[in-house]
């Protein structure tokens, strides 16, 4: 049974979600407070933080979770604003719903996120033991993407990525060329298809370019979706 953790000190709203939780076959744990939280955050499957925590600031919180944890950390807001969403996303959230929100779609979310970072966790072990083998790498450019050990390196500097960021690149890393549609990276990297949502995949791909240095390496197709056109990349920029 996929456990998940509701850190929150709104009593009514900690009820409300794990009453509906419940009902859709999750074990629900709560917390009130960041220390037992950071604690139980070792050993349940996702975690619900709320942004209004009174005894600690929710970004805070967010970050504190991504520094002691990789597990998956849904962030609720009580307001769609784009800032809060970058802020959250930036410091380690996988994704930013905003409350009240429907219980069928929290709870789609939460079984897509655990069943990808189930993956993850299996490959990056898998890969812990067959570290032998040679790793499967694409190269872009000045940009080389090793999707085994879920690295990517500019030259000789390796780039930091969130886990989300990544996904993002490694899907259009291996549809070089092609448009992935913006539900297509969706469905593929956050297990939905984006519906309502017009902002979490262009802070994604923002963050990307920035990170990468190369704007024009992730090429954006108006209407349709994103592709990597490192034919693109300019001399400046490729050095």
């Amino acid at each position: 049974m996929t456990q998940v953790l509701i850190v929150s000190d709104d009593l009514d709203f900690s009820e409300e979600l794990t009453e509906g939780l419940r009902n859709k076959g999750f074990e629900i744990h709560q917390e009130s407070s960041m220390r037992p939280a950071l604690e139980k955050s070792r050993s349940v499957d996702a975690v619900i933080l709320d942004l209004t925590l009174s005894e600690i600031d929710g970004f805070e919180a967010c970050q504190a979770l991504r520094a002691t944890s990789r597990v998956p950390v849904i962030v609720m807001g009580l307001q769609d604003d784009e800032f809060d969403q970058i802020l959250s996303f930036k410091l380690g959230a996988d994704d930013y719903i905003v409350r009240p929100c429907s219980m069928r779609k929290l709870a789609a979310r939460i079984q897509a996120m655990h069943r990808r970072a189930r993956n993850s966790w299996e490959l990056w072990e898998y890969w812990g033991l067959q570290a032998e083998r040679d790793s499967e790498v694409h190269e872009f450019g000045p940009v080389r993407i090793d999707m085994d050990r879920r690295m990517v390196l500019r030259g000789e500097r390796e780039v930091t990525l969130t886990r989300k960021e990544f996904d993002v690149l490694a899907l259009l890393a291996t549809n070089p060329g092609r448009v992935c549609t913006r539900e297509q990276i969706m469905s593929e990297v956050w297990g939905h298809d984006g519906s309502g949502d017009t902002r979490t995949l262009g802070v994604h791909m923002t963050g990307l370019r920035k990170k990468l240095g190369l704007p024009t390496l992730i090429e954006t197709v108006r209407g349709i979706g994103f592709r990597l056109a490192a034919h693109r990349i300019s001399e400046g920029e490729a050095a």
